[in-house]
């Protein structure tokens, strides 16, 4: 179908908005570069990137937890996200900013958006919390879509099973514990907890104490629901499931840091119903399986396709037992949706 022709005042009111836009972000570059050249601003100093709204950002000073700051930044910058640290400088008045610098990341945790480009989500991650629960269903390969994300940026997944509560009959505990009892022979930690009846927060505050981690998965699987167990007081809202679709509805809209009171930090994201990986090559996905990795650069063929080649040591690990027939699969559906 033919896109639709824009009427001539149509083309003059988008040209008018873009026009105005760009007045503002020079504008407001204009107001910070005066701050900065007439000493209207404090000293430099570290910060901690707590929230991001647009072109502004929530930032607290290192070691003085609450006390925020919403500060611009400057238009030299990367984007930033949630969990950067940063060099800023507090304005006069005592309740906005400027950043003007970005601290060396340890870590950075992107998904591509839907023209398949990444887009930034949260830094400094040391834990990727993946949650799922027994509704809405934990697909398998979408897990294993998660877990070659994380393996990818070289930051350590933990699976957790949230909601055991809706656990009602021994056939559904079976199957859960069948499909983390995969994950664990492959080497990846597992958890379950329930906010309803209180199981395993515990373990999960142990777990995520003096650390920085990110809670992600599907929407409707209780992320919001674990950070308000996890820091009394905070309220995040909470989405029941869609009644026509099963799936979750989108409650966190923006990624923000929590800090626990014992220490270590939290970081809510916003939900993903689904973890694309279009951006990757087929070598990234085969890493991304952790036990493919014993056996890869041992085939016969350099150029080897894992598929009916003669002395294909995948596909030998495949016959011996040593790779699940599943998680093959899983591989080759990532494969094709990268096509």
């Amino acid at each position: 179908m033919a896109k639709r022709k824009l009427t001539r005042r149509q083309n003059w009111r988008i040209q008018k908005i873009q026009e105005e836009r760009i007045s503002r972000a020079r504008k407001k570059e204009s107001q910070i570069e005066e701050q900065l050249k007439n000493d209207q601003l404090g000293p430099e100093q570290q910060g901690l990137v707590i929230a991001h709204y647009g072109a502004q950002l929530d930032i607290e000073p290192i070691n003085k937890p609450g006390d925020t700051w919403r500060c611009h930044l400057r238009t030299n910058l990367p984007a930033l996200v949630t969990g950067d640290k940063v060099i800023w400088r507090a304005g006069k008045e005592g309740c906005s900013g400027v950043v003007v610098a970005l601290e060396e990341r340890n870590s950075l945790l992107s998904r591509p958006d839907m023209r398949g480009q990444l887009k930034p989500v949260a830094a400094n991650i040391d834990y990727i919390v993946l949650v799922i629960a027994p509704v809405p269903t934990p697909y398998p390969n979408l897990v294993d879509r998660y877990l070659v994300a994380a393996e990818a940026v070289d930051i350590e997944p933990v699976l957790l099973l949230n909601k055991t509560d809706l656990l009602s009959t021994p056939e559904d505990r079976q199957l859960m514990d069948d499909l983390l009892s995969t994950y664990e022979n492959i080497g990846y930690r597992t958890l379950k907890a329930s906010t309803h009846s209180e199981e395993g927060l515990q373990p999960l505050k142990a777990l995520l104490d003096q650390h920085t981690s990110v809670f992600v998965g599907q929407s409707g699987v209780g992320k919001s629901s674990l950070v308000n167990a996890l820091l009394p007081g905070v309220d995040i809202r909470v989405g029941a499931l869609s009644e026509t679709t099963g799936k979750g509805t989108h409650t966190t809209t923006a990624a923000k840091l929590f800090h626990f009171p014992s220490g270590g930090t939290l970081i809510d994201s916003p939900g993903i119903r689904e973890f694309g990986l279009w951006h990757m090559e087929q070598e990234e996905v085969i890493q991304g399986f952790r036990e493919f990795r014993p056996f890869l650069g041992h085939c016969r063929f350099r150029d080897c396709q894992h598929e009916q080649e003669p002395g294909c040591a995948i596909q030998q690990a495949l016959i011996n037992g040593d790779i699940l027939p599943e998680r093959m699969d899983s591989y080759r559906q990532i494969l094709g949706s990268l096509l």
